[in-house]
């Protein structure tokens, strides 16, 4: 599970979303004065937990004199009343980030959570589960980061980082090669070029193209199952392979593509249908 990468943006973002709850300065705050104590995070769901290496930034983002001990590591999986973070620091500084660092980490936690029941129902079929860019606004990064927590893989983060043509391309551009001669001749090199077929002639004509990845688009499993090795075999005629993923799969149907020899199954499911995992903060003498 590769780490969140840390960059200059995500930190400012943290400064923002602390900005928004502190407004000019917590009133609550008076009630604990100088006082210091310790926080205890503790789990009130079953599922997978993310977010803690946010808190520990998001703490000394607030207070540098905030300790946080990370008690269960992002992506590990967690009962009902199981410690996962341990704070110590000004009480002022602690109640001030409490609500901030929780809503990131419950709603990471859904997104891993969710991923995780998704990535078990693949389980020894050989295919990854990967995301989409259906994220929240302004977090995507993180979202994505959950999804890597909960067993899956991220497909584009935007973009700028591979190319997708869709229907809306191919009817803009002139038709299937027309689009994938202009990218090849426009865009960065070694840039991926994906193509999203409705149509076994579509995804044929994918392959002819020599695109690196074929999304095949709402097909039903016994359709999979009879064009999957076709594109294979015309891949290997055209001494290139190619990337075979599926999408528009429902997440209880996601078994019935085990045996359709595919790589990738794309679904936006952890972000859009995931709860947030119950998590909370109680102050303890320890």
């Amino acid at each position: 599970m590769a780490g969140l990468l840390w960059t200059p943006e995500l930190r400012h973002n943290l400064g923002r979303w602390l900005q928004e709850d502190l407004g000019r300065g917590d009133l609550s705050a008076l009630a604990v004065g100088d006082a210091h104590g310790h926080g205890l995070w503790l789990a009130k769901q079953p599922g997978r937990f993310c977010g803690g290496t946010l808190a520990v930034e998001l703490f000394q983002l607030l207070n540098p004199a905030v300790q946080v001990q990370v008690l269960v590591r992002d992506g590990e999986a967690v009962a009902p009343g199981d410690e996962l973070l341990l704070l110590h620091g000004p009480a002022a500084a602690l109640l001030a980030g409490e609500r901030v660092a929780l809503n990131l980490a419950m709603r990471l936690s859904g997104v891993a959570t969710t991923t995780a029941n998704l990535v078990q129902q693949l389980e020894g079929s050989g295919i990854r589960l990967v995301d989409t860019r259906k994220t929240t606004p302004g977090l995507r990064l993180l979202e994505k980061y959950a999804v890597r927590c909960g067993g899956g893989h991220n497909h584009r983060m935007g973009l700028d980082d591979g190319v997708m043509l869709k229907e809306n391309h191919l009817a803009w551009c002139g038709g299937l090669a027309a689009a994938v001669q202009r990218v090849r001749s426009e865009a960065p090199w070694p840039v991926p070029i994906i193509v999203e077929a409705e149509t076994d002639a579509e995804a044929q004509a994918a392959v002819e193209a020599g695109v690196e990845g074929v999304l095949l688009d709402e097909f039903t499993p016994e359709a999979v199952k009879v064009l999957a090795p076709a594109l294979r075999h015309q891949a290997r005629q055209r001494g290139k392979p190619v990337v075979l993923e599926v999408s528009g799969v429902r997440p209880e149907q996601l078994q019935d593509y085990g045996d359709c020899h595919i790589d990738l199954i794309s679904t936006s499911a952890p972000m859009t249908r995931s709860p947030w995992l119950d998590l909370t903060m109680r102050f303890t003498a320890r």
